[in-house]
C-alpha cells in the first residue's frame, strides 16, 4: 500500500520522469496533485505494471487528480544540457502547467534542481512508496510511450514500438546500419565509449 502524502497539511505534488535511459526521443515528466484522502490500491511504480494496467490507471489519475500536467524536453535540448538536468527541466515544465500551485514537492530519485521557492524532498524509489509519485510515473510513461509509437510509424527500422527508444540489440544494430534518426540523442553513447554524433547521417532503407 502506497503512502498518501509526505508533507503534512500542504498541497503536495509528486514528480517523476520517463525515458531517461533511452537513446532516442524526448524525456517526459509528470507532476500530479492528488486529493489528501486519495486511495487507489492499484497505484504502483509504472515499471511494475502491464501496459493495460498503466493506461487504465492513467484514466483514473486524470479523472481523480486535483491537478496534473506533463512536460517534455526534446533530444536537441537533452544534448545541450545533459539528461540529468533535462529530466529536471521536464519536471519544471510539468509544474509550470499545473492549474493548482503546490506548496511542496516530492521527487522520485536522489537529486533535483530546485523549482522556484518550493520546498522539496527527493525519495529514492519514491514511485513505489508514494501515490502521487506513482501517478506521475504512470502519466510520464504512458505519454512517452504514445509519443514513441508515433515516431515508430516514421522509423520502423529501430523497433521503437517494442523498445521505446531503449538500447536493445535490434535498436543498436539499426543504428549501425542506418545511422541515427533526427530523434536520436547525439550525445549518448552506443557502446559506452563513442557518442552517436560520429555516426553517419540517417539513410532511408532500400525499398
Amino acid at each position: 500500500m502506497l503512502k498518501p502524502h509526505y508533507y503534512i497539511n500542504k498541497v503536495e505534488a509528486g514528480c517523476d520522469e520517463a525515458g531517461r535511459g533511452c537513446l532516442a526521443g524526448s524525456v517526459f515528466a509528470a507532476a500530479v496533485i492528488l486529493p489528501a484522502d486519495y486511495d487507489n490500491p492499484l497505484l504502483n511504480d509504472s515499471k511494475k505494471l502491464s501496459p493495460r494496467q498503466r493506461y487504465a490507471l492513467r484514466d483514473d489519475i486524470r479523472r481523480d487528480a486535483l491537478a496534473w500536467a506533463v512536460g517534455e524536453v526534446t533530444p536537441e535540448e537533452i544534448d545541450k544540457v545533459n539528461i540529468l538536468h533535462a529530466s529536471f527541466l521536464a519536471m519544471h515544465r510539468a509544474l509550470d502547467q499545473l492549474p493548482l500551485r503546490p506548496e511542496a514537492l516530492i521527487i522520485d530519485g536522489n537529486r533535483f534542481d530546485p523549482y522556484r521557492d518550493l520546498p522539496y524532498t527527493t525519495i529514492v524509489k519514491g514511485d513505489a512508496k508514494y501515490q502521487s509519485i506513482a501517478a506521475a510515473s504512470i502519466l510520464a510513461k504512458t505519454c512517452r510511450d504514445d509519443y514513441m509509437d508515433r515516431l515508430a510509424e516514421q522509423y520502423p527500422m529501430y523497433d521503437w514500438l517494442s523498445n521505446k527508444g531503449y538500447p536493445t540489440p535490434r535498436h543498436r544494430e539499426a543504428l549501425r546500419r542506418y545511422g541515427p534518426s533526427p530523434f536520436h540523442r547525439r550525445s549518448f553513447h552506443l557502446h559506452g565509449e563513442e557518442p552517436l554524433l560520429p555516426f553517419p547521417e540517417f539513410k532511408h532503407p532500400e525499398p
